[in-house]
């Protein structure tokens, strides 16, 4: 009998999906839109090729104005360093809040404000200057308060006497208190 019922859930779920595929495949397509458009190749790329595959053009290099490193250092707050475990190693992220705004991760090299980019990282701190300069401005992560110490007040209404036990179950004291 078993056979059967299971024999019957077989041939069920194999007419649904004959079913389904079916009404699928016999279905008409929707059509395009009137108001759609071909799409045309000749209007791809338009525009001087060798300026796009050549890369940025390097202007000649600023002069970089200490009060306004120190300004844009004053403006900043690390907040955590994503750091590479070597020192020669590229990458890194780090945690950067600029205006007492909600914090952004800046890759290395990512542009922080204006023309100032993150250049490195370390494991406790961020060095930041222009694109194409040195590093003008060093930030340090804080650090951790101390951990709180002292002792836990104590628990109100327990006694460590022998009367206030805990009880286990039916009232009777655990084996060990009764010895």
């Amino acid at each position: 009998m078993a056979s059967r019922i299971f024999a019957l859930i077989i041939w069920a779920a194999v007419a649904a999906s004959l079913a389904y595929w079916g009404l699928r495949w016999l279905a008409r397509p929707t059509g395009v839109p009137a108001n759609a458009t071909p799409v045309s190749l000749d209007s791809g790329a338009q525009g001087d090729l060798r300026r796009l595959l050549a890369g940025p053009v390097k202007a000649s290099a600023p002069a970089v104005d200490p009060s306004a490193t120190s300004a844009l250092a004053s403006r900043l707050k690390l907040l955590g360093v994503v750091a590479p475990r070597h020192e020669g190693d590229a990458g890194g992220v780090a945690l950067l809040s600029i205006d007492g705004k909600p914090p952004k991760a800046i890759r290395v090299g990512g542009v922080i404000d204006g023309d100032m980019v993150l250049k490195s990282l370390t494991q406790h701190g961020a060095s930041i200057g222009t694109a194409d300069g040195p590093a003008t401005t060093t930030l340090d992560l804080p650090l951790l308060p101390p951990p709180p110490t002292g002792a836990l007040p104590p628990v109100s209404g327990f006694s460590t006497s022998d009367n206030n036990l805990p009880h286990g179950p039916g009232g009777m004291p655990p084996p060990e208190a009764s010895r």
